[in-house]
């Protein structure tokens, strides 16, 4: 239990370091993570039962050379390739989110920073260091977030892209 409460004060300490936008950063990924966390939880576990599913409605067809089967296999390919990118374009904007969110931190700590040297003079070190950390800490948050989430998106993009060729193949139009 001593673990965890030193933990979670060493990571509100760390938040408050960052100022309010570091607070915004934080609800932005938790976002961010529960998206990608639910796409590849539906790639594990829902796709495939959906994927069965539209494999069972077009082998269950006896014409499959028409225009109307043509259209019928499309529209499935399409019903797929929706249900995959479901969330994929609300994460590419929280990825881009990211670092907007950080420099916008890191110009609120410049102000900051300005503020103490207006009211202070360039004597006080210890004042404008933590004006400085308040700009640099969302910088950087923003920025680790965006790259790690950007990695993710874009094994999610393939994953959808794979996907959506391999049942293209499967429903094979004669």
């Amino acid at each position: 239990m001593f673990v965890i409460t030193t933990f979670l004060t060493a990571i509100e300490s760390f938040l408050h370091t960052g100022g309010t936008i570091l607070w915004v950063i934080l609800g932005v990924s938790i976002l961010l993570w529960s998206l990608i966390i639910e796409r590849l939880v539906f790639f594990k576990f829902s796709y495939p039962k959906l994927r069965l599913q539209w494999l069972q409605d077009w082998e269950s067809r006896h014409d499959k050379a028409s225009f109307a089967a043509l259209a019928i296999r499309n529209c499935s390919l399409s019903q797929a390739k929706i249900s995959m990118n479901k969330t994929l374009p609300i994460i590419k904007m929280l990825i881009a989110l990211c670092p907007l969110l950080g420099l916008l931190g890191t110009v609120t700590g410049m102000i900051h920073v300005f503020d103490v040297l207006a009211v202070t003079g360039t004597g006080n070190a210890r004042a404008m260091a933590a004006g400085v950390s308040q700009a640099t800490v969302p910088t950087m948050a923003g920025m680790v977030i965006a790259i790690s989430g950007l990695y993710f998106s874009k094994l999610i993009e393939e994953r959808v892209s794979d996907e959506g060729h391999n049942l293209a193949d499967l429903l094979k139009y004669h």
